[in-house]
Order: structure tokens, then C-alpha cells, then sequence
């Protein structure tokens, strides 16, 4: 069995085990299986830039170089911020307990991309974690599965039918476009304001 989520609330622990609800679980999935002319199943290839070389499935990798085209090894690289300023990686949610201090109000929870969903369950009595989810409490804490620059927000909230849920998300970004409007209308200094008769319309 995975390691449990260890969350704290007013001192007490409480494992929780996070069983990942599948969008296939909820909606079912449909195989597409092509076939040559001769029966056999076809595997996915991409086709290089130059235009002949064909890799297949697994054929390719991602590899970091350095300025000058050596071999870095990721244990070697340090985050850095836009000002150059060294970022202090945090440790993944399940290296400690995690503590629930902060809540979030329903808008604060429907602000943020969900990606992740998994149904609660836990071995040990958390009455009194129910109690507070079942009061509508949304509790919200930082979530980082392995580890990394910036954890996501994670969510412990209780479904209508009673099940406890751990959703995990990133807060949803909205970018506003539109035409630049000018402040007022561009006015032709040689138009004749009683040029257009409206009674003639």
C-alpha cells in the first residue's frame, strides 16, 4: 500500500490513504486499436524535422546541456528565481505531517484548475476530522508529491454524500483581452457637426 498523507489538526495525526479517482472511473474509456492492411497493430511514430528519420515510441529523451554543450546531471542544477536569487525547494507532503491551519472558502476553492482528485479513507478513528468536514469546512494546505520548486494547493474537502476527497490544483489564471479603446472619439477637425440631418432618417 502507498504511505499515507499524514495530516494534523489541532495536534492529533491522522493518515489518510489517497486512492486516485480516474476520469475512466467516472465517465469509462473507449480503446482505438488501428490496424495495417495486413491486420497488424500499428505503434505510434513521430516523424523528425529532417523530414526521413522516424523515432519510435520511447526513441527519444530529454537531456539538459550547459552553455557550452556539456552533459548536466539534474542533481547538479540549482533553481533560481528571475533575479538570479537561489529558490529553497520544499519537501514533499508526505516527508512530515502536514498541518491544517488554513481554510478556504467555496469561491477560493472554485478559483483554482483541479487535476488531481483522490477519495479519503483512513485506518485510524478521524471523528474528529469528519466532524469538521462535515461542518462544510474546506481545509487548504501546500501539496508536493516528491518534492519540488513550488508545491500546489491542496484541498480536503467532504463530498454531498459524505465521502472525503483530496483534490489537488493550481489557481486558475485568467488573462483579460480586448481592442485598446481610445479615451474618446477621434474627432475630424473638418467635419461639420450639422452635416448629417437625422430627420432625414
Amino acid at each position: 500500500m502507498a504511505k499515507p498523507l499524514v495530516v494534523n489538526l489541532a495536534g492529533a495525526d491522522f493518515p489518510l490513504n489517497l486512492s486516485k479517482v480516474e476520469r475512466s472511473d467516472l465517465y469509462g474509456y473507449v480503446e482505438i486499436e488501428t490496424l495495417d492492411e495486413q491486420g497488424r497493430p500499428c505503434t505510434l511514430a513521430t516523424l523528425a524535422d529532417d523530414g526521413k528519420t522516424v523515432i519510435a515510441t520511447a526513441g527519444s529523451a530529454m537531456a539538459m546541456l550547459s552553455a557550452d554543450g556539456q552533459w548536466l546531471e539534474r542533481k547538479s542544477l540549482v533553481p533560481v528565481d528571475n533575479q538570479g536569487q537561489a529558490i529553497k525547494p520544499v519537501a514533499s507532503s508526505y516527508a512530515a505531517p502536514v498541518p491544517l491551519q488554513k481554510t478556504a472558502t467555496i469561491d477560493e476553492y472554485l478559483s483554482h484548475n483541479i487535476r488531481s482528485v483522490y477519495q479519503v479513507s483512513c485506518e485510524t478513528d478521524f471523528g474528529p476530522l469528519m466532524t469538521e468536514l462535515q461542518k462544510g469546512t474546506i481545509f487548504q494546505f501546500p501539496y508536493s508529491f516528491r518534492g519540488g520548486i513550488e508545491p500546489d494547493a491542496g484541498f480536503l474537502l467532504l463530498a454531498s454524500d459524505g465521502t472525503p476527497f483530496v483534490a489537488i490544483g493550481t489557481p486558475t489564471q485568467l488573462e483579460m483581452v480586448g481592442f485598446e479603446q481610445a479615451a474618446g472619439a477621434a474627432e475630424d477637425e473638418g467635419e461639420d457637426e450639422e452635416s448629417l440631418d437625422f430627420s432625414m432618417m
